[in-house]
This record gives C-alpha cells, structure tokens and sequence, in this order.
C-alpha cells in the first residue's frame, strides 16, 4: 500500500501451484528469469494454466479490514472497468467481497487464504485471524475472480513486483530442467 508515496508492506504473499503447472507453461522453457519477469504473456499462462492455486498472505504489520477492502475494490474494479467487464453483477460480487472483509482487524500473523480450484471460475477466501475460528466466503463471479488473480499473479500489473521477481526465478529455474 502506498501511503504519502512511502510503500508500506501489511503481508507477505506465498504462492502455491501444483506441480503440473510447468508442463502448462513449456512454451516458455529457456527464457531467463528476468525476461519472463517482463513478459506479461507468461504472467497470463499461469493464471489461465488449469491447475489449483493458492494465495496466502500472511500479515506483518497490522491492518483493518476495511483498508485491505479498499485495496480489493480498487484494484478489482478499476482492472475490470480497463477490460470493458465491471457490470452491476460484478459490482455487486465486489461489495460482497468487501463486505466480508469490513469488519476483520488483521494482527500480525493473520492469514488470509485465496484458493482457487482447478477449471473453476469460483474463489474461495479463508481468514484465518487468532483465537477466532477461520471465516470462509466464496466468489462466484468469474470476472471478480479472474481480476483477484491477476492483481496478485498478472506481472507487470500485479501487486507486488518482489512477488512476480520471485515467481519468474522459479519458473526459470523449472522450466530448464
């Protein structure tokens, strides 16, 4: 999150695919990390590669629900409004999520889980917060869904470049093997 242009950083972010992703992204094999790391191309293979994936964060420095909603909303929307696909059913799926987020205080340590079956078009959020029992909503929106993924997996335009830096070093590595 951006504050008065200062990056401050609430979670760390862990990204878990199954292992058949490689054999989805092939047509990548041999490009280095650093060029994979700016090919959007590659970013789309791995969102649209049909297998599990997880995303957990892990809060570091405390943060409201509320303020992590806003980060959702905003980028959410605006990916969706950019791609001519944020209709009211859309706006709707987000208010939902956002809802489901209001009301979360997220200490350090909290994790918040989004995982996303294999050739589903639904997501599934766990939040998992200290001494409460894990509260759990699912996105049944497509669109919303698809814009979730890439605002944590979508390269250039993802969230977290450290994230995306990472991911083309792993796959670099893979996929020369």
């Amino acid at each position: 999150m951006e504050i008065h242009f200062i990056h401050v950083k609430f979670y760390s972010i862990g990204i878990y695919l199954e292992p058949e992703v490689v054999g989805h992204l092939e047509q990548f094999k041999g490009i280095s990390a650093k060029e994979l790391e700016e090919n959007d191309e590659f970013f789309n293979a791995l969102i649209s590669a049909p297998v599990e994936k997880f995303i957990r964060l892990v809060v570091i420095k405390e943060i409201k629900g509320a303020q992590y909603g806003v980060q959702i909303e905003t980028a959410v929307r605006d990916r969706l409004a950019a791609e001519d696909k944020y209709e009211e059913e859309e706006e709707e799926a987000l208010e939902k999520v956002i809802e489901f987020f209001q009301s979360k205080y997220f200490k350090k340590h909290s994790v918040i889980t989004y995982h996303f079956p294999t050739n589903s078009a639904t997501a599934e959020i766990v939040v998992s917060l200290e001494g409460k029992e894990d509260s759990k909503y699912v996105i049944e929106n497509a669109n919303v869904v698809e814009a979730i993924k890439k605002w944590y997996l979508g390269g250039s335009s993802a969230v977290s470049s450290s994230t995306i830096r990472s991911l083309a070093s792993t796959f670099s590595q893979e996929l020369s093997k």
